[in-house]
């Protein structure tokens, strides 16, 4: 079923658009949360609430892309669940690590002021990858949205592993001159 098709669905009140949302969405939204959970149950129950909190939202917003709007709640859901369970013992796992890597490129959002920032923040990296080329933008991507291991990021685009973190390496060094040039205090 077409995406259009589901959001009509959606619109309607139709608990039809859950499950072609499941049947068209599902894997990808699972890997979304798997990735960043390391836990089938607890992607499962992300994955369950996405489909819950997409029928909450449409109606009013109809988006015009689907899956990225199913995967953003996806990844947002998995990294508050990912956030509770590591907020008094924190692990040594990928998330985390890759969290650590952005910290010198990306400012903290604590105060209300600056959660009104971050919608700017989020358009200059935006504007950020738009500047890099495709397997620049793909690499980074799978690393920080996706959260996928530098050696699957590896085979993905057979590059030597080296090669993976070097590029990473220096992509972020590139996002952080961006964002002091546009003017963003890190």
């Amino acid at each position: 079923m077409k995406d259009t098709q589901i959001l009509d669905l959606y619109w309607a009140r139709q608990e039809q658009a859950i499950r072609e949302s499941e049947h068209s969405y599902g894997r990808y939204c699972h890997s979304i949360a798997f990735r960043i959970l390391h836990d089938r149950e607890d992607s499962d129950e992300c994955v369950n609430d996405t489909w819950l909190r997409a029928w909450n939202v449409i109606p009013p917003k109809r988006p015009s892309r689907l899956a990225i709007f199913l995967g953003t709640i996806t990844r947002n859901l998995a990294l508050d669940k990912w956030k509770h369970k590591n907020a008094v013992k924190r692990g040594s796992g990928e998330m985390e690590l890759a969290l650590d890597e952005l910290v010198e490129c990306i400012p903290a959002s604590d105060s209300t002021e600056e959660a009104v920032e971050t919608a700017e923040l989020e358009r200059a990296i935006n504007r950020f990858l738009g500047t890099l080329p495709e397997r620049d933008c793909n690499v980074f991507l799978r690393r920080y949205w996706y959260v996928e291991e530098y050696t699957d990021i590896a085979e993905r685009y057979h590059m030597n592993l080296n090669t993976v973190k070097t590029s990473l390496f220096r992509t972020r060094g590139r996002l952080k001159a961006f964002l002091e040039q546009e003017g963003v205090v890190l």
